[in-house]
């Protein structure tokens, strides 16, 4: 295994200080499950404030998609700071309409027109995606998502359900909304071997029949690959099937692709995988390759419904994070994507045969480099290794290896676009040495 460059033991003096300093100042709601005090960072590889050196599979929840400090990134940062860094959006700039028509000539649904409206994250970009369902349809309801995540204010937190802590103490949020099971066949919840057909079942025949009124539903919020549930790919058909049942009711079909937009799944978007195309579509996180933004992107028949004053804000468009923006998505399309694609594929390949090895290892599962790894206690036994999946990933930081979890016991892999095979090899040294050290 290649040496992880540790320079002192972790946390180091200085981490221990930041830590310390933290606490004092800094709210404690932030989730934070090991003593990384980060330092600097290029490419995949970060260093802490003690000098230590690890691999990044985070990547800041999936926000760095060129690596940390691309100089291209960096550049056109520079650049647009140079110019100015503010101008409120009751004006126009040139990066702000440039960045509109990258979206537009990426067709993130396919040949339908679109619009953008820009903000600055994820969270902001699902509220206006709830606002204009509900400004166009008139309706007032809306389905969710069992394991999704969509945001932390009251409206988007009104969907997320992936972990009850991130309700609790909150409600109410915003009313309206009825959640469904996400289909996982690993883990079903109804009857039958496709549960993608069963929840679209449960939906038309169930809910709509006794419960929530079709026409009185707004919008279907999905991720198209579920990330804080689990990184669950839903089964063939399950996507397809939920836009006609939309077209057959006039409800919109929302797609969150905060986490799985932007090359992550080896596509631009990870629409892409199955050509269905949504009313509307949510963008943020990778992005900006680290500066906050987020798009709503709709079919420009709805977008253009929306009146002057109808929604606004102040910080969107800026034209630092439009410039990162920019760069990003010309990286991702002109080299990363497909780098998401290859070493995306060497990467699960890697994990399915140490899944051989590992009677831990309960499945793995994913698209390009948005990769999930679910501990199970042992073979034939499904039940989730929640203590394991953390102990795995506090172990594999002090062997110098970021990594995050989600759903019940899912370890996460969501590294920058641009990792290579070699860093592939590191990291699965890294995770086997790691779940070895956990075990004991």
């Amino acid at each position: 295994m290649p040496t992880p460059h540790r320079k002192t033991a972790l946390p180091g003096p200085n981490a221990l200080a930041m830590i310390a300093r933290d606490a004092a100042v800094i709210s404690p709601s932030y989730p934070r499950d090991y003593p990384f005090v980060m330092s600097h960072g290029r490419g995949a590889e970060v260093w802490d404030v003690d000098g230590n050196r690890f691999l990044d599979f985070a990547a800041g929840i999936a926000v760095c998609a060129t690596g940390h400090a691309h100089p291209e990134v960096v550049r056109a940062i520079t650049e647009a700071a140079q110019g100015f860094l503010h101008i409120s959006s009751d004006y126009w700039h040139e990066r702000q309409v440039r960045l509109g028509e990258r979206i537009r000539d990426l067709k993130p649904m396919g040949d339908v027109p679109v619009l953008s409206f820009m903000c600055q994250s994820g969270t902001e970009s699902v509220e206006g995606a709830l606002k204009l369902a509900r400004y166009v349809t008139g309706r007032q309801r809306f389905i969710g998502f069992l394991g999704g995540f969509h945001g932390r204010t009251m409206g988007a937190l009104a969907f997320t359900s992936s972990k009850y802590t991130q309700q609790a103490g909150f409600f109410p949020t915003m009313p309206g909304v009825t959640h469904v099971p996400y289909p996982n066949n690993y883990r079903p919840i109804f009857a039958g071997a496709d549960q993608g057909q069963a929840v679209l079942d449960y939906i038309e025949h169930v809910l709509f029949q006794h419960n929530v009124p079709a026409r009185e539903v707004a919008g279907i919020l999905v991720e198209p690959v579920q990330g804080e549930g689990g990184y669950l790919v839903p089964p063939a058909g399950f996507l397809e099937g939920l836009r006609a049942l939309c077209d057959r009711h006039g409800i919109l079909l929302i797609f969150d692709e905060v986490q799985s937009g932007v090359g992550r799944t080896g596509r631009m978007f990870a629409a892409h995988h199955t050509g269905v195309v949504p009313d509307i579509m949510t963008l943020a996180k990778g992005l900006g390759s680290g500066m906050p933004i987020g798009l709503v992107v709709a079919q420009k028949r709805h977008m253009e419904l929306w009146k002057r004053g109808a929604h606004g804000n102040t910080y969107g468009g800026n034209p630092v994070c439009c410039a990162a923006a920019i760069a990003t998505l010309d990286l991702v399309e002109r080299e990363y994507m497909a780098n998401a694609a290859s070493v995306g594929q060497y990467f699960m390949e890697r994990l399915r045969e140490w899944q051989q090895r590992r009677p831990q290892i309960g499945e793995v599962r994913g698209l390009g480099l948005m990769i999930g790894l679910e501990l199970v206690q042992g073979a034939g036994d499904r039940t989730p290794a929640r203590e394991l999946c953390d102990a795995l990933i506090t172990r594999a930081y002090h062997n110098g290896l970021l990594l995050l979890s989600c759903g019940v016991s899912t370890v996460r892999f969501m590294p920058p676009l641009l990792i290579t095979r070699a860093d592939v090899d590191e990291a699965m040294a890294i995770l086997d040495q790691s779940l070895t050290e956990a075990l004991r």
